[in-house]
């Protein structure tokens, strides 16, 4: 099959590497415009238009599916278009230029997680399972049946090391879809139950409840980590939490936002069980562990905040 490859971050590439290297023909990737990236906000091509180049594949960069856009797309005459996280909506007359439409690779258990950032979304809920769908693209927002879908653990992992791994695997899974669709014998049946939804993560999901209880706090760091990043503040500095894990058995009580070193360790109390810190990042400042961070502190009795 001729296909179009639609896509934008790092999760996406597994993706196209898989397809690039199976027997269907990649004719274009589209993928996001370049983008500032650091201190010096260089313009940066997206991680799936730099793999596109490696590949030696022509490359579509919009932000916009417009008019140009299907134009572009139609003059491939693909069989299908494949979509994973390029970053915005496929609407008509696009969704029905390729002649068997487009699939996408989410990174959910649909309809569980509907959206832009599932991963993030299911971690703070505090998951047991993560998991990858492939369904038939429709209008509506991640709505359509699906053709396969694969579960795993969540474990204690983060977003991050999460979406590294389902990128993975969920590579494999999209290939073989795309191989049963060639083949004739692909089926994709109705998403079943209650749907949940996954906005993007902003700034505030990232802010530290000290009140809650010591799993959901945990749930949340995880949640965020990398982006947008968990933090909070202590005695009013902005401190970011780049790492965290449950504190022993035997630590002490503490209050909801007290600190203590315990151990060697750096506690923080919630409204169950303490937290360990184990590493910070101090704002204007390198990610350090915290015990280093807290032989630094003035205050006798520091508290974190919100």
């Amino acid at each position: 099959m001729r296909l179009v490859f639609a896509g934008t971050p790092t999760a996406a590439v597994p993706s196209l590497r898989a397809l690039a290297a199976g027997p269907h023909e990649v004719v274009a990737v589209l993928t996001r415009t370049d983008a500032p990236l650091g201190r010096k906000r260089v313009l940066t091509p997206s991680p799936v238009a730099q793999a596109a180049a490696d590949l030696g594949i022509d490359v579509i960069k919009a932000d916009r599916l417009d008019a140009e856009v299907t134009g572009a797309v139609a003059a491939l005459a693909p069989d299908l278009g494949v979509i994973v996280a390029y970053g915005g909506l496929v609407r008509e007359p696009l969704l029905s230029t390729p002649a068997h439409g487009w699939i996408n690779l989410h990174f959910s258990l649909l309809p569980r997680w509907r959206g832009a950032a599932p991963v993030q979304r299911a971690l703070i809920a505090g998951d047991d399972t993560l998991g990858a769908s492939v369904f038939q693209l429709v209008p509506e927002l991640d709505a359509g049946p699906v053709f396969a879908e694969e579960a795993t653990p969540a474990g204690d992992l983060t977003a991050g090391e999460a979406l590294d791994a389902l990128a993975l695997s969920g590579a494999g899974l999209l290939a073989r879809v795309l191989d049963d669709i060639a083949d004739g014998r692909a089926a994709a049946v109705p998403q079943v139950g209650e749907p949940t939804f996954a906005p993007k993560l902003t700034l505030a999901d990232g802010a530290v409840d000290w009140t809650a209880d010591a799993d959901s706090i945990l749930a949340r760091i995880r949640g965020v980590t990398p982006e947008p990043g968990a933090h909070t503040t202590v005695d009013g500095a902005r401190l970011k939490i780049v790492q965290a894990a449950a504190a022993a058995a035997d630590a002490p009580a503490l209050a909801p936002g007290e600190l203590a070193l315990t151990d060697r360790r750096v506690l923080a109390g919630t409204a169950t069980r303490p937290v360990q810190l184990v590493t910070v990042q101090p704002a204007g400042r390198a990610a350090m562990a915290a015990g280093d961070w807290w032989r630094g502190l003035r205050a006798e009795r520091p508290r974190v905040g919100s």
